[in-house]
């Protein structure tokens, strides 16, 4: 009998979000799959829906050695690690010219610098088996935006830093890649937390998140002699 197959996923939210769909898919699909996320009551009671040995780790993924501890759950369980998600990092709007050091500094610690602690253990415990590794990139990840320095920032220095981990981890087997999410996604957060808006736009308006996972699965099961970096999804209406 072979070996279960592990994926660690961190950005795990509302059930009806893109992290939350991202673990139930790959559990699906014979994953044990470790989740991970600020709120613990939350977390685990999303594991225990999703079962297939669904395992809730609560984590900061600021913080290195809750990343570290998150890895070595893992790695503690029976199986190889062959996928690992970073779905963390929030839209920061905001002028610059208004905005606080602290919550620029914030926004990269929870878009970039959380994504090199993630990206940096995953290979760790790749190299040498291979494996997956994706990050959830968005429009901020490709260009620079009015009123969303902040976010723009963030965004696409992990986008560049998911890069150059593809480039300098492709000849140990490990596939790194980069799903860039180009408008809003119709989940939990903006149709509970923005509902006009979410009204106005209409289901055609939004991304769907079954959609967005299809992209990941995509990326996932790619052989090795074609890989791709990158894939984009939008609706059909998103002017780009």
């Amino acid at each position: 009998m072979s070996e279960p197959k592990l994926a660690i996923v961190i950005g795990v939210g509302p059930e009806d979000g893109l992290g939350a769909q991202l673990c139930a898919r790959f559990a699906a699909r014979g994953h044990r799959v470790f989740l991970a996320g600020r709120s613990a009551e939350p977390l685990q009671a999303l594991a225990e829906k999703i079962g297939h040995g669904a395992t809730a780790v609560p984590t900061d993924t600021t913080d290195e050695a809750q990343v570290q501890a998150l890895f070595d759950t893992a790695a503690a369980a029976e199986g190889e690690l062959e996928l690992a998600i970073y779905n963390a990092g929030n839209n920061t709007p905001g002028r610059i010219i208004d905005m606080e050091a602290s919550y620029f500094e914030r926004a990269w610690r929870v878009g970039t610098f959380g994504g090199f602690l993630f990206g940096r253990e995953a290979v760790r415990r790749m190299q040498g088996k291979g494996g997956t590794l994706l990050f959830t990139g968005a429009s901020a990840s490709l260009r620079g935006r009015s009123n969303f320095g902040a976010f723009n920032a963030s965004k696409g220095a992990l986008r560049n830093l998911a890069q150059a981990m593809a480039k300098e981890y492709a000849q140990d087997g490990i596939h790194v890649g980069h799903v860039v999410v180009d408008g809003p996604i119709g989940g939990e957060k903006i149709k509970q937390g923005f509902p006009q808006y979410a009204e106005k736009l209409g289901e055609a308006g939004m991304i769907s998140i079954q959609g967005i996972v299809d992209a990941f699965e995509y990326l996932y099961n790619q052989p090795r002699n074609a890989w791709s970096f990158e894939v984009d999804v939008r609706t059909s209406l998103e002017r780009w």
